[in-house]
């Protein structure tokens, strides 16, 4: 099945450069020059994937995000001139997948697009159901319960909690969770799941700040823990 990608930005060229490249590696892309537009385009079209770009003159992407994070969980890039790694951040805090510095070569954008749909794409000849302490996944319906309580999480935070699940008391380097969560691991990223981790700790942890599932591995990384 052909996948819709939503592009938005407000540099007119680049859009349709874009559009020129996704449809040229078999996409249906869609377009919107700023958030607004974008809020509508969303809703009507329902995209698989959201290119989105931080900075625009009419709602910019951190709002959009915001917005639209209250509607539907559709995996995110971020476009961002911005070199300052904590503008990145404040968009992965706001439930990005992943994000791309201008100017970037479409290539690597084609790659981290590819690797991000393949992830949130997988499926389980078998529901799995993965239950550790008080929290129950089952990746067949693509859910997660704390207790008796459904929890929202992003498609990056859900995968990376079935990672932890799948092995308690093993320890994930960031590397380790990153190649997972894209399916490729590129080198200066591993911030990125020091984000997912604190978003992710926020919606199942009793206290965030002194986790008792999503344990810090000093020097490695994370795990989940046994009990």
């Amino acid at each position: 099945m052909v996948k819709t990608i939503l592009v938005v930005d407000d540099e007119q060229r680049l859009v349709s450069v874009v559009k020129a490249y996704l449809e040229q590696e078999g996409f249906r892309v869609v377009m919107a020059l700023n958030g607004r537009e974008a809020i509508h385009v969303a809703r009507q079209e329902k995209p698989d994937l959201i290119i989105l770009d931080i900075m625009m003159s009419e709602m910019d992407g951190y709002e959009f995000l915001r917005l639209h994070r209250k509607e539907r969980d559709t995996p995110v890039i971020m476009l961002t001139a911005r070199v300052a790694d904590d503008e990145k951040v404040i968009g992965l805090e706001l439930g990005a997948d992943d994000y791309v510095t201008k100017p970037f070569k479409p290539r690597e954008l084609i790659a981290r697009i590819r690797a991000v749909l393949r992830r949130v794409g997988k499926t389980e000849p078998i529901a799995e159901i993965l239950r550790v302490g008080h929290i129950t996944l089952d990746r067949d319906s693509h859910t997660v319960k704390v207790e008796d309580q459904f929890i929202d999480l992003t498609p990056s935070e859900f995968d990376l909690l079935a990672t932890l699940m799948s092995s308690p008391g093993r320890a994930f380097s960031r590397l380790d969770l990153l190649d997972r969560l894209q399916g490729i691991a590129f080198e200066g990223y591993e911030r990125t799941i020091d984000v997912h981790i604190k978003n992710l700790r926020a919606k199942i942890e009793e206290d965030p700040r002194s986790p008792c599932y999503v344990e810090t591995v000093y020097g490695v990384g994370y795990r989940f823990s046994r009990e």
